[in-house]
């Protein structure tokens, strides 16, 4: 008898507690309100950066953002709930994992960056995303043979970062 009043009182407990609802699809912490974003063309204030690279890197925020979250690309330019601006700020490559008689055994490409992200509704707001990221390769290898590889891994993670600020603490 106490074993069935038991088994009574641990199913009630468990079943309490049980989700109500569950779905694989993440909603993410976005407002509502947010339908559409537009992303301005990136500043390069970086004299080393490839001529092209700000608008490669514009182009993978977009898709980042339009892939990952359920924001659309504004079809007019500078409009949209959520505006992006950003500049490229350093482009620099610099030996690490030096060896005896001051050879580098790798090198580092770092890219930093700097984004204003301007929030039009539901209320009026600007955040600030800085970052400073970077990928490795042999020294042996010649930049030019990896650079697009190595540029490649920097934005996904550039984008990662733009995403996770605009999901966060919202």
């Amino acid at each position: 008898m106490k074993i069935g009043i038991c088994f009574i009182i641990l199913l009630f407990g468990l079943t309490s507690c049980w989700p109500t609802s569950v779905s694989f699809k993440d909603t993410g912490s976005m407002p509502e309100e947010w339908k559409t974003f537009s992303i301005s063309t990136l500043e390069n204030n970086a004299p080393n950066a490839p001529i092209s690279y700000p608008a490669q890197l514009a182009d993978e925020i977009r898709d980042g953002i339009q892939n990952n979250t359920k924001l659309k690309l504004s079809t007019t330019p500078n409009s949209g709930e959520v505006r992006i601006e950003g500049v490229i700020s350093s482009y620099t490559i610099s030996p690490i994992a030096l060896q005896p008689g001051d050879n580098a055994a790798k090198n580092r490409l770092t890219i930093t960056s700097n984004y204003k992200i301007h929030i039009l509704v539901p209320k009026e707001q600007e955040m600030t995303v800085s970052c400073s990221r970077f990928s490795d390769y042999n020294s042996s290898q010649d930049l030019g043979s990896v650079e697009s590889e190595l540029i490649k891994d920097i934005n996904k993670q550039v984008v990662q970062d733009i995403i996770n600020k605009l999901l966060s603490n919202w």
